[in-house]
């Protein structure tokens, strides 16, 4: 009985969402969440999928650029976006919430076959497949339409709960924001 038990310890750990990767452990992004969803969110990038979005994201947040950037676009059982830098930095204007990036340039698709189920990240676009830049959505739920059409940067692997609780709208009428995100190897 106890022969069997370091195989059963290494199942489990192997099921873990954490441990249990279809591609090699990226760096962590990991998001203080201020607002109605306090908490942090630690998502595990994928830069096996997406090197230049995962350089990108990681990029933005060593620069401080995603602090105190405010979820602009959540839609309940579907998903919460954030990170748009330039709207943060111009004070708000709710009229040009998500319509922003960076003083980066956009990105070329980096397209794959991870499904986007709930806990996913993929990067927001505009209809130019060629156009990511620095804002990225969180799944609450399964949205096979995206499948090979946007590119998925990374997957949570904690802190889905605050996820769940982040404040609903287009924008939020109080939006939850990122206070601090940081990357962690």
């Amino acid at each position: 009985m106890l022969r069997n038990a370091p195989l059963l310890v290494l199942a489990a750990l192997l099921a873990s969402p954490a441990l249990a990767q279809e591609d090699g452990p990226g760096p962590n992004l990991v998001i203080e969440v201020a607002g109605a969803a306090n908490g942090t969110v630690i998502i595990d990038l994928l830069a096996d999928v997406a090197p230049q979005h995962v350089a990108q994201i990681t990029a933005l947040a060593a620069e401080g650029a995603y602090d105190n950037v405010q979820f602009h676009r959540v839609i309940d059982g579907f998903m919460a976006q954030t990170g748009d830098v330039q709207f943060a930095k111009a004070g708000g204007d709710t009229s040009r919430a998500g319509m922003g990036g960076s003083t980066r340039p956009d990105l070329p698709a980096e397209f794959s076959d991870i499904a986007f189920v709930r806990g996913i990240v993929g990067m927001a676009r505009s209809q130019d497949p060629d156009s990511a830049n620095s804002q990225f959505f969180i799944m609450f739920a399964p949205g096979e339409f995206l499948n090979g059409e946007y590119t998925v940067v990374g997957r949570v692997i904690s802190g889905m709960e605050v996820v769940d609780a982040i404040a609903r709208g287009e924008p939020p009428e109080t939006p939850d924001v990122m206070s601090k995100v940081s990357v962690a190897p």
